[in-house]
């Protein structure tokens, strides 16, 4: 096996494997459906909660980082995601289904760092919704990332 196709074929096991050595896949697999929306809510306070707009606050624990030691960019997205959601349901719509989600990402958070997460509402009307989300360093309001959430809205759920 040359250099090149070694390297592939442990990327390909570190996809197809990843996670074997901390939680076998009938564990995995028993866990409740709505499993990763709680491992990533866990330790979230509302701080502020008002038609069209809620703001939380949490300290970021290790099982949200990445391999660079802070909070993993697919665990803010699920924040975007989540309260984003918050805010539309604050608003009286229902939580829909994402059509467009994103985010830019300007600064790290660290674990035991607090965070604020605000979402609110730009526009729902009877099919769609538009959300903008901030999370920040709680401390000195500097600006970690900056998240936008489209939701089609005539699809109700069980949240």
């Amino acid at each position: 096996m040359t250099g090149k196709s070694a390297e592939l074929q442990k990327l390909k096991e570190f996809i197809e494997n990843g996670g074997d050595e901390v939680i076998s896949k009938a564990n995995l697999d028993a866990l409740p459906s709505k499993f990763y929306d709680l491992f990533i809510l866990k330790g979230v306070k509302v701080d502020k909660l008002e038609p069209g707009r809620i703001v939380c606050s949490m300290t970021v624990p290790p099982r949200l980082l990445n391999s660079g030691a802070f909070l993993h960019g697919g665990a803010t997205m699920s924040l975007v995601d989540l309260i984003g959601s918050a805010a539309l349901i604050a608003a009286g719509k229902p939580p829909g289904v994402s059509i467009e989600i994103s985010a830019s990402y300007l600064d790290a958070a660290f674990a035991g760092e607090e965070i604020e997460i605000e979402a609110t509402v730009l526009r729902a009307g009877n099919s769609i919704g538009f959300v903008t989300v901030e999370i920040r360093q709680k401390k000195t309001g500097k600006l970690i990332a900056k998240g936008r959430h489209t939701k089609y809205l005539t699809i109700s759920s069980k949240m």
